[in-house]
């Protein structure tokens, strides 16, 4: 009996050439897949540190405003309190504003205003922010002077 041969290439061959069609599909997605899930880690990264930030002026201010509506408050120690607070969060470049300027000369149950802002690309973890460079982020803390008139 005379063998004839097959036209078909055999099972094995034939696994390994979609094996190497699909290393090449794979390298593709991958391809588009990157940009899309580098953009996304960076942008969690990016709107977690801001968050963290905002809570940590925010405190700031309130810490400071505390101190100021206190009897015998002076500007230099509310602006103190605030850095102080502040750099234990690693946060160095922020803008105080104390009204009044000085905090004593507002009257019993007046209200005295501690504001800090802190541009974010001084606080970003990222060479270079991508979603919110150039923004300002600030915090403001209201309370009622405590004094014995």
């Amino acid at each position: 009996m005379k063998r004839t041969k097959h036209l078909l290439p055999s099972p094995c061959v034939a696994g390994k050439n979609r094996a190497a069609g699909r290393r090449g599909a794979a390298a593709v997605e991958f391809a588009v897949v990157l940009p899309v899930f580098i953009t996304l880690v960076f942008g969690m990264i990016e709107y977690g540190r801001m968050v963290m930030v905002q809570q940590v002026i925010t405190n700031a201010a309130r810490e400071g405003c505390r101190r100021a509506i206190m009897d015998g408050a002076t500007s230099q120690e509310v602006q103190d309190v605030v850095n102080n607070y502040l750099e234990s969060a690693g946060i160095t470049s922020a803008t105080i504003t104390i009204t009044p300027s000085e905090p004593s000369e507002a009257g019993a149950g007046e209200p005295v205003t501690v504001s800090v802002s802190v541009p974010y690309d001084q606080v970003s973890w990222l060479p270079a922010p991508m979603y919110l460079s150039g923004t300002e982020m600030s915090a403001t803390c209201v309370m009622r002077r405590e004094t014995v008139d």
